[in-house]
């Protein structure tokens, strides 16, 4: 059986998670094979008012270790995938933004 074909990606959904998540949602994200075929992570700092600092070192940087989680989607795909998020993973510490992909490909 041939897995499903996933339309050209159009947008980019990057997760912010707590870096204590980071294995848990991915191993997750990977699961969901019928949306997600590859995913990217990268290290980052959260600052803000909103941000928890867990740590005694965040709390002395003054900023919070994050791993962000970058997906290229359609749009309809990244919509359903926030919504399961949203059901597996109710973390308000989880952030999320969606932007317009204008190009994705392989160059070989």
């Amino acid at each position: 059986m041939n897995p499903p074909e996933i339309p050209q990606p159009d947008c980019l959904l990057t997760l912010v998670v707590p870096t204590a998540l980071e294995d848990d949602v991915t191993d997750w994200l990977q699961a969901q094979t019928d949306l997600v075929q590859g995913l990217s992570l990268l290290n980052g700092q959260g600052l803000g008012p909103h941000t928890t600092l867990n740590t005694a070192l965040e709390r002395v940087q003054g900023r919070a270790h994050r791993t962000l989680v970058q997906l290229a989607l359609g749009q309809p795909q990244a919509q359903a995938l926030v919504a399961r998020l949203r059901q597996a993973w109710p973390v308000a510490e989880i952030t999320y933004w969606v932007s317009p992909l204008l190009a994705f490909g392989r160059l070989a």
